[in-house]
């Protein structure tokens, strides 16, 4: 690859997806499995030969961030993360400032291993809390109890790693108070990111197969409004609040449309090759063009999730209702050059999206 063509290409961000667990939870419905002795080499291969594959497509482009998502990838013994690093500092530019995310779950990582991770390049540990209260672990089938999870929390924040937690709020019978009672824990951990996410019940999930008394829609409503509120941290996407500069780069660069490869069974992603945007899974098995139109809706579908919004860019206002949205300012709002939502379109943001598109 000759030095144009190398300018020709953008930066990618990296998304490797480990789908490994100690078991499957009863909310979830990603692409994961519960699996006591994984084949760590013939995954390793694998996602080393799909680096390749990318890195020979596309050129050895700019990576600004990794992201290792599952599943449980603190599973994964550190040998293989290293191993996995290499391949990727040999075929990709990773940027000295690149942000490095392991996604964990308490109960899978010591000091020694979390050492070890550190030491192979990661700077930021997001960790599945999910609640704060052993019963209510125990009935999302989770298999770590809640000083588990503080105890994880202390030490990564200990070895100078940014730290996210992630929670889940709207569980059966639970109230605002209950929700309020939560941020006001969470707050008592001093977190730099925190990641609320609202319960929802999936088909070919152990809850989809329950008849679960879950809070009615305006609850759900009061206990979303009720975060913003109580929790410490402002929000800057839909379920996502940081400290100023503690957001997470790497899903702020998908949300915002930047260029990003999908690394592995489950995963999917949105590459730049040959001034063509391409969706993107393995290595060749999904390889099409996206038109004009459609990445400029995407845009709109990730840009407006954020506080910022979507930038009003050329493309995006050919497919944006302005019609609809000037008669819709309570909803959303033209800022600069930037259109987002406002606070009541926040609580329907998934109904107003289509209205959004001519």
């Amino acid at each position: 690859m000759n030095y144009y063509d190398f300018v020709m290409n953008i930066a990618h961000n990296l998304y490797i997806h480990v789908p490994f667990c100690m078991s499957k939870c009863n909310y979830c419905a990603f692409y994961s499995f519960a699996c006591k002795n994984p084949d760590w080499q013939k995954y390793a291969d694998d996602i080393c030969k799909e680096l390749k594959f990318w890195s020979e497509k596309i050129g050895k482009v700019k990576v600004p961030t990794i992201f290792f998502g599952g599943g449980t990838p603190s599973l994964m013994p550190v040998d293989v993360f290293e191993c996995i690093m290499n391949c990727i500092n040999q075929n990709f530019l990773v940027d000295e400032s690149c942000e490095i995310t392991l996604e964990s779950n308490p109960g899978t990582l010591d000091n020694e291993k979390l050492s070890g991770f550190i030491a192979n390049g990661v700077n930021r540990l997001s960790v599945g809390v999910q609640s704060l209260k052993d019963d209510e672990l125990k009935f999302l089938g989770r298999k770590h109890d809640a000083k588990t999870a503080i105890n994880l929390l202390n030490i990564a924040k200990g070895m100078g790693l940014r730290v996210s937690g992630d929670f889940i709020y709207g569980l059966p019978n639970q109230n605002v108070k209950d929700v309020i009672d939560l941020c006001n824990d969470i707050n008592k951990l001093e977190l730099s990111h925190v990641s609320m996410y609202e319960l929802t019940i999936e088909e070919n999930t152990p809850f989809g197969k329950m008849n679960l008394n879950m809070p009615d829609n305006d609850t759900m409503a009061q206990m979303y409004d009720a975060i913003p509120e109580h929790l410490l941290l402002p929000r800057y996407e839909v379920s996502n609040y940081a400290k100023l500069g503690e957001e997470c780069r790497h899903n702020l660069n998908v949300w915002n449309g930047d260029a990003y490869i999908g690394i592995g069974r489950g995963a999917a992603g949105r590459v730049y090759y040959d001034n063509v945007w391409y969706e993107q899974r393995g290595n060749g098995e999904l390889f099409e063009k996206i038109t004009n139109e459609t990445r400029s809706i995407e845009k709109i579908l990730t840009g407006m999730r954020t506080m910022r919004g979507v930038k009003l860019s050329d493309d995006v206002k050919n497919v944006i209702n302005f019609d609809w949205i000037n008669s819709h300012k309570d909803l959303v709002e033209i800022d600069g050059e930037y259109l987002h939502t406002c606070h009541n379109g926040l609580l329907i943001l998934d109904d107003i999206i289509s209205d959004l598109i001519k």
